[in-house]
């Protein structure tokens, strides 16, 4: 099974959506809030990885360590909704 993490703002309506989707599919996952400022090193380095300057970004860590980053709620939902429905 995947491990889920989900970096976040606690007040974000968009990242509300994510855990509200993962919590409807009853999965477990890992929130990591992240400094608001696109300078934070954390920030830069999901960018990185997602493509995506905002949050909610999704890591998806595979049984075999491998990783896939997902930017923007609306993506995420949908790859959730194919993936674990």
């Amino acid at each position: 099974m995947a491990t889920l993490t989900l970096y976040q703002f606690a007040t974000c309506p968009f990242c509300a959506k994510v855990r509200a989707k993962l919590e409807d599919l009853n999965l477990d996952y890992q929130k990591v809030n992240v400094a608001p400022s696109r300078d934070d090193e954390q920030r830069k380095f999901l960018f990185e990885k997602s493509g995506v300057a905002t949050v909610p970004v999704l890591k998806v860590t595979q049984d075999d360590g491998s990783e896939k980053y997902i930017g923007e709620s609306g993506d995420i939902i949908a790859y959730l909704e194919k993936n674990f429905s």
